[in-house]
């Protein structure tokens, strides 16, 4: 059993003794056939329908990143209402409460929550995409040119990192810090997430080198460096590494 300092624990507050007590863990699937198998769909309609509009997007990244943005959202909203628990739903209801509960109220409940949690994911995520952009001219991206670049492909980036994170999180503070110090543990939507940032970091590798290419004009090889990451880290997270923090000494 391990012990617990009084000082600390009257220092961090009710809040900390909480986390202390009730750690965080890796976030599990829906129990569902559907979620099982749509899990493993979900990489692959996403890399296919980006492998499609490849060649478009090379010739035209604005046209083809603002037009590719509907599908997208409509991909990551089926992929977390069918395969991940809602922000503030009940995960593990008890017996009393499933004997209480009539099944069609409940089943309208469940509904409308993931109805108003994927709006307040849509929203937030968005939200999120002149941030996004904003760290991209920080890091390099052109700020007097290809704005409206940045800013799709950021929104591309926003909906693939930042909706399942929303979605599943809400507006969790201790979790939220947990995400931004890199200390949560590994599953396919924080696993997805970093794979999706440092794959659009990667990204940005080829853009300078003297190739003479098409595909290295901004912002292509970022969008597609952060599709691929995300996909590798949500099978990384999910699968290799599920449960696994990073432990800094």
């Amino acid at each position: 059993m391990p012990l617990i300092d009084p000082v600390t624990m009257s220092s961090s507050g009710a809040k900390a003794q909480s986390s202390a007590a009730k750690p965080s863990l890796p976030v599990e699937l829906l129990p569902s056939e559907v979620a099982r198998i749509f899990t493993h769909i979900h990489p692959v309609l996403l890399l296919s329908a980006y492998y499609a509009r490849f060649q478009s997007l090379v010739a035209d990244p604005v046209h083809t990143l603002l037009s590719g943005l509907l599908p997208l959202a409509i991909t990551q909203i089926l992929y977390a209402v069918l395969c991940l628990p809602a922000t503030g739903s009940d995960k593990r209801p008890t017996l009393k409460k499933k004997l209480n509960a009539p099944k069609k109220a409940s089943s309208d409940n469940n509904l409308m929550s993931k109805v108003f949690t994927v709006f307040f994911a849509l929203v937030l995520s968005l939200l999120s995409t002149p941030v996004l952009a904003a760290v991209q001219v920080l890091f390099g991206a052109p700020i007097t040119t290809h704005l409206l670049h940045t800013l799709l492909g950021s929104a591309h980036i926003a909906l693939l990192a930042a909706f399942p994170l929303i979605y599943v999180h809400g507006s969790d503070g201790a979790k939220w810090r947990e995400i931004a110090s890199a200390y949560s543990p590994a599953d396919e939507i924080f696993g997805g997430s970093v794979g999706c940032l440092v794959g659009a970091w990667l990204g940005a590798v080829p853009i300078p080198l003297d190739w003479d290419r098409e595909w290295q004009k901004w912002p292509v090889t970022i969008v597609t460096g952060a599709y691929m990451g995300y996909v590798a880290g949500k099978l990384i997270g999910g699968r290799l590494l599920k449960g696994k923090r990073i432990e800094f000494d």
